[in-house]
């Protein structure tokens, strides 16, 4: 065979060439930031105004930090360590830490109650925030309540046993007759609680002398960050089911019970929270009995948890809408009751939609908490704007603190914001 008629013949490799590795400018760090940063002239010119603005704030902001002073009794002391140089007084967190806390009343001996709820409230909402744990944790959720308000109010124990008797009472009621008829087992729940908590008011007030109480702490003497947590807590927890109640009951074929509802939630979304906060201040007191005096932290979250209820009822209401009429046909075409639709198929599915509008909400709320200020309910923002600012010692002392109360409610909100997006995922609320 010839030289040429053998290179003609076409040559079959037997092995697989190695993969050669791709472009240095199409991989790692180098193509990160072309297509993120410096994709087109437009994001270019954008990443580099960026760049100088990040920048600038960081060369002002900065040498304010470092060089901030963490050791003085006063303002006055502080500007006299800096001796002119730009500084920051953090000394004031160390001075006030307790204050912006825990208010200025609350004693500073019985700072372990509020400590220990605080971390019992971790514990207790942790099964319903990841329920893969055990079931049987709760238990100590629902206990939690009366627990944390033994620990922070103190008192005589029968307080919160009978609280606790008047909702094991109505949990069994609505527990006997909600399944015949959803109305009749709520009303007639709540009538029982009612009952249970009027009696067993009467005899702890008769008896209360003769009981072992823990040191009691009016709710006047409550301030600092831990109101806004417990203002924050409750009243989420209370507007949840709250507003579920409200969303079904508007789209109730019943014209009585579908107009209070309406007429509810239009009037509560119509009126500012300040407003309300002034009416559960001065007005709330009057449609109570002459001779009762309800505490102004009770009136408060009556009024919070009215007016978040209101808006957490819209959001669900547009997630039941966003169900298509197949989901009621088919409970329907199982024989389910109305509150067995609702509670197995119906209302799953519309929380996991109204996620976010939900979480919304709830951050928007825990915000508007330090709105009680202006009723001289010393809460962070209320401890920084009175009893530290009126001082002579740290008159004048504004970003150190306010930046340490926008800390403290960046690192709440921003982790609910995150739970929800893991909640969000977890649930796969895309509909797929």
């Amino acid at each position: 065979m010839s030289d040429a008629h053998a290179h003609s013949i076409a040559f079959v490799r037997m092995e697989t060439l190695p993969e050669s590795p791709p472009p240095a400018r199409q991989t790692g760090m180098p193509k990160w930031l072309r297509d993120n940063l410096f994709s087109g002239w437009a994001n270019t010119l954008l990443t580099l105004v960026g760049i100088w603005a990040i920048y600038t704030i960081l060369s002002g902001v900065l040498p304010w930090i470092l060089n901030g002073v963490w050791n003085a009794s006063s303002l006055t002391e502080c500007r006299e360590i800096l001796a002119g140089q730009t500084g920051a007084c953090f000394a004031v967190l160390k001075d006030r830490w307790h204050q912006l806390l825990f208010g200025f009343q609350y004693p500073s001996e019985l700072y372990w109650r509020p400590i220990l709820a605080f971390f019992m409230m971790l514990v207790a909402i942790a099964p319903v925030l990841f329920f893969d744990l055990p079931r049987k944790l709760l238990i100590f959720t629902a206990l939690f309540p009366f627990i944390a308000y033994y620990l922070i109010w103190g008192g005589p124990l029968a307080t919160p046993l009978v609280a606790l008797a008047g909702c094991a009472a109505a949990y069994v009621v609505f527990d006997r007759y909600g399944k015949e008829s959803f109305a009749a087992g709520f009303l007639g729940g709540v009538a029982v609680a009612l009952v249970v908590w009027i009696i067993g008011g009467i005899v702890v007030g008769m008896v209360a002398s003769e009981t072992p109480w823990m040191t009691a702490v009016p709710s006047r003497d409550l301030g600092g960050f831990m109101l806004n947590m417990m203002l924050g807590v409750t009243c989420v927890s209370l507007s949840i089911p709250l507003g579920i109640v409200l969303a079904l009951g508007r789209q109730s074929d019943m014209p009585l019970i579908k107009g209070i509802c309406v007429v509810f939630i239009e009037f509560i979304r119509g009126v500012p929270l300040i407003t309300l906060l002034f009416v559960a201040s001065v007005m709330l007191a009057y449609f109570f009995p002459p001779d009762s005096t309800v505490d102004l932290f009770l009136r408060v979250v009556i009024m919070i948890t009215m007016f978040s209820s209101a808006y957490i009822a819209e959001v669900i209401r547009g997630g039941l809408a966003a169900l298509p009429k197949g989901q009621y046909e088919a409970a329907d075409s199982l024989g389910l009751d109305y509150p067995q639709a609702m509670r197995l198929i119906i209302l799953p599915q519309a929380l996991k939609i109204s996620i976010p509008g939900i979480v919304n909400v709830a951050v928007g709320l825990f915000k508007d908490t330090t709105l009680v200020s202006v009723i001289s309910m010393f809460d962070l923002i209320g401890m920084i704007r009175g009893p530290i600012l009126a001082s002579t010692e740290w008159n004048g002392v504004y970003w150190e603190l306010l930046g340490f109360a926008a800390c403290l409610f960046f690192v709440v909100c921003y982790g609910i914001s995150q739970y929800s997006q893991w909640l969000e995922r977890r649930l796969a609320t895309d509909h797929r």
